[in-house]
């Protein structure tokens, strides 16, 4: 019966081939049970960042200062984070912006006020940054092939 158990040792070689039983000394408890960001809810909508709720402005002047966007946006609520990307080459605004809110009401009064508004001359587009991606059905998940296009 040794023979047996040494020769299964010998025949297993790499990685994960050690006792089961260390495995349960291991892991006990929780193991493989992970936090989950946002809602339990499922569908479509905005996605909770690690923070909170991240708008996207677009078409932002080029000439735009990061204290501008802040003073005009802080009107909704509390601004966690302000990300206003600079080209390298020239130095001015990309024409894009991040803009983090605390709460989901904060940040959709921001993109209902703001969206279309106009600012330093031109009109901006505010959404979600992140959205939930819809629940597929089974079916949806297929890969295309040229048979079932």
């Amino acid at each position: 019966m040794e023979d047996e158990d040494e020769r299964d040792r010998a025949n297993r070689r790499g990685r994960g081939q050690k006792d089961a039983a260390m495995d349960t000394e291991r892991y006990q408890g929780q193991g493989g049970v992970f936090d989950r960001l946002g809602d339990k809810e499922s569908g479509t909508g905005p996605a909770k960042s690690v923070e909170g709720y991240v708008i996207f402005i677009t078409n932002v002047h080029e000439e735009a200062a990061e204290e501008d966007i802040y003073d005009v946006f802080a009107e909704y609520g509390d601004i966690k984070n302000v990300h206003l990307n600079l080209d390298r080459r020239t130095g001015l605004v990309k024409g894009y912006c991040l803009i983090e809110y605390e709460g989901y009401k904060e940040a959709q009064q921001a993109i209902e006020k703001m969206n279309g508004a106009d600012f330093h001359g031109k009109n901006l587009a505010v959404s979600w940054a992140f959205s939930k991606a819809p629940v597929l059905g089974r079916a949806a998940t297929r890969r295309r092939t040229a048979a079932n296009r």
